[in-house]
């Protein structure tokens, strides 16, 4: 019966109050206090890691990981095997990553590009300073720079709009390119520019490798139900969002303007 009322707790109670409080976080809390805040609420746990060990060198911090904190290599491994069954990734290969954030994709690449090199570029200045001191000063193939991109929340000094960037990287530069959750903060004109921008420095021949979240009859029926994980209420025609009058943290793209888009880049 104890077995049975912690197993309970485990997967049922804890998961939910993680939510709840995740849920009031975002509610309460203003976005741009928000990294702070998470700094702060995991200091405890994340100094317990440090004094016992249980943190590797590339591996950051639970305060400083945007997302999922406890599955970062594990979703990094994911995603690995991802960039070499599906994308077929190579070792000796360039490869870039749009939206590297705190390094989550590349360290499993770490140790796989023998002779190839690794560039990234993110919004969040915290997050490319990280990398740069963790991961670039260990493996110098791997280098990570902050993209000059406007972002109210990560990047108020950036110059350019997302729909304006160029990729500060030569023509025909890289065999692989990476996204994962970088077009589903994205709007249609700014991922068209991306789109853009990665078939130009991209090798002939090149791979990418991209994530969506993709409105189909699936997604439409368990947003309808209410089911749905993410709320995209507000129906812009080719794509939707949580938050009219914010149209940018999430927002998911129709099936057939997606596959559109990406065919007219090539």
């Amino acid at each position: 019966m104890k077995r049975t009322v912690k197993r309970f707790v485990r997967r049922r109670i804890r998961p939910a109050a993680r939510r709840t409080m995740k849920a009031a976080a975002k509610r309460f809390v203003p976005r741009r206090i928000r990294p702070a805040a998470r700094r702060i609420y995991f200091v405890p746990t994340d100094t317990l890691d440090f004094l016992l060990g249980r943190r590797d060198a590339l591996t950051p911090p639970k305060g400083r990981i945007f997302h999922n904190p406890n599955a970062f290599k594990r979703i990094g491994n994911e995603f690995f095997r991802y960039f070499v069954d599906l994308g077929d990734s190579k070792p000796h290969e360039r490869v870039l990553e749009v939206g590297c954030g705190i390094g989550r994709m590349a360290v499993p690449l770490t140790g796989y590009l023998s002779g190839g090199e690794y560039e990234g570029f993110d919004v969040m200045p915290k997050a490319i300073e990280w990398c740069q001191e963790n991961i670039s000063s260990e493996y110098p193939k791997f280098r990570f720079q902050v993209a000059d991109v406007y972002n109210k929340e990560y990047n108020l000094r950036g110059t350019y709009k997302a729909s304006q960037y160029e990729f500060p990287y030569e023509d025909e530069s890289f065999d692989f390119v990476i996204l994962t959750s970088v077009f589903t903060h994205m709007l249609p004109e700014e991922v068209s520019n991306y789109l853009s921008e990665i078939e130009r420095v991209m090798k002939p021949g090149g791979r990418t490798v991209i994530t969506f979240f993709l409105l189909n009859q699936e997604s439409l029926k368990l947003v309808g139900s209410g089911m749905s994980t993410i709320d995209f209420r507000y129906d812009f025609s080719v794509y939707r969002v949580k938050e009219k009058t914010r149209p940018k943290p999430l927002s998911p793209s129709r099936r057939t303007s997606s596959e559109t888009s990406i065919r007219r880049k090539g």
